[in-house]
């Protein structure tokens, strides 16, 4: 009896412990959903903050698919814009790119709101989508984007009066027609064009903030070919025949090229080949192998030049400044080839006509003074005359005179050796000694007095 009541008491235990355990888990099931609970709400409530601040600014209350004053006057747009950089310039796609604040200002009414501190509110990109922003776009562009790390560059003020400040930050590369006829001595003038493209003057009137104070600068800008050397703004209407008159932006800045790194790389290696030219006329004109090379290898070398600079450069239909210097130093170098070849044909000519000469003059072998032959064939002839010209400079030269003075009763002859006289060969390089330089230096002075 007493094992069974034992047995009856254990039993009755563990079904209360297992009531106990059962009781715990449907407690804690029941934390669990107020905890749910919990969280529902406050997620509710932050829905519920949301739709204050759009109560606030009565977004859900105005159809903003429309401008501010629709059917009424112009929207006023005030425009600033602060340049933080101007990134490249390229003369061979005829673009910049530059990188800007780009802030617009104007007033909606309807974005107006109660504050007793008159504090604005500030907002990020994903209110843009439900308000009525400027359409604006850079005309002539080519790309454009804005910047979007950590987060989209834009921000968003909103004043309780109404006034809007809406800024971002983008970088936009635009056409620049440029003008090279100067080439590497040329001023550039590039524009950066602002506009509507929806709403016409009509609808929207595009202004600069603060008149010529709209534009700002970084101080540290600067561009490894180019001086920047001012910044200014205008404003025009631009007319489409198939839409209307729109307000237009203007921001021109304009830019001088640096010309030392010009110097350093085409004007002054083209300026020593031309002088390396010019070493040709104090070589002898029997020395072939010295001149011919020299001049062949300054040729090639104004042609690579000349190469080297028109593949940096846009394929224009005019003549560029940089052109008209290094042909006329490649003519210069060209010329000085052909001088040589003209002194080498003609010392070859007068070689011949020489020879000529030479096998019809009677032997004068075995005679100390050449002068003898002369008075003896020539007895009435003023013998003062032979000897100043017997007193030639070299040989060669005192041989043709005397050729000249025992040919001179033979007329055909005579004349063949006047022509072998008239034409010096020496005298063609001392004349080139002093024409090349001059000339030179004389088209240098023109050229840097009309491009600088």
């Amino acid at each position: 009896m007493q094992y069974f009541l034992r047995s009856l008491f254990l039993v009755l235990f563990l079904v209360h412990i297992c009531e106990c355990r059962q009781e715990s888990r449907w407690t804690g099931q029941a934390g669990l959903h107020k905890r749910g609970a919990r969280l529902s709400r406050s997620g509710d409530a932050t829905k519920t903050r949301k739709i204050r601040t759009e109560q606030l600014l009565r977004i859900d209350d105005h159809d903003f698919t429309m401008r501010p004053a629709f059917a009424g006057p112009a929207v006023p747009v005030g425009v600033d814009v602060q340049v933080e950089s101007l990134d490249s310039i390229s003369e061979v796609d005829m673009d910049f790119t530059m990188t800007l604040y780009l802030r617009h200002y104007w007033k909606d009414e309807r974005l107006a709101f109660p504050s007793t501190n008159n504090q604005s509110l500030t907002f990020d990109s994903r209110l843009l989508k439900k308000i009525w922003v400027p359409d604006m776009f850079f005309v002539h562009s080519k790309r454009s984007f804005i910047h979007d790390t950590t987060t989209d560059n834009v921000m968003l003020r909103v004043f309780p009066d109404g006034n809007v400040l809406y800024s971002l930050r983008v970088t936009v590369t635009a056409m620049c027609n440029m003008d090279l006829s100067h080439f590497p001595l040329d001023t550039q003038t590039c524009s950066l064009e602002i506009e509507s493209y929806a709403y016409t003057d009509e609808d929207l009137m595009l202004y600069w903030k603060k008149g010529n104070d709209s534009l700002r600068t970084d101080d540290k800008i600067s561009l490894s070919q180019f001086l920047i050397q001012k910044f200014h703004t205008t404003t025009k209407l631009a007319f489409y025949s198939s839409t209307g008159w729109y307000n237009r932006l203007y921001i021109s800045f304009t830019l001088r090229r640096h010309i030392f790194f010009f110097l350093l790389q085409t004007y002054f290696p083209a300026t020593l080949m031309v002088m390396l030219s010019w070493v040709s006329f104090w070589i002898d004109r029997r020395a072939v192998p010295a001149r011919v090379p020299l001049g062949i290898t300054t040729v090639l070398t104004m042609s690579t030049i000349i190469t080297g600079v028109n593949a940096s450069m846009p394929k224009v239909s005019y003549i560029k400044a940089v052109d008209i210097y290094l042909w006329v130093s490649f003519v210069f170098v060209f010329l000085s080839v052909i001088e040589y070849a003209a002194v080498n044909y003609l010392t070859t000519m007068q070689e011949r006509r020489e020879r000529t000469l030479r096998d019809g003059l009677p032997c004068t072998c075995g005679l100390a003074h050449p002068d003898q032959v002369m008075a003896s064939r020539y007895g009435s002839m003023d013998m003062s005359a032979a000897r100043s010209y017997s007193t030639a400079e070299d040989g060669d030269t005192r041989e043709r005179i005397l050729v000249q003075l025992a040919l001179g009763g033979d007329g055909r002859t005579a004349s063949l050796a006047k022509s072998a006289l008239w034409i010096d060969t020496h005298s063609i390089d001392k004349y080139s000694r002093m024409v090349f330089p001059g000339a030179y230096a004389l088209f240098n002075m023109i050229y840097w007095s009309v491009y600088s």
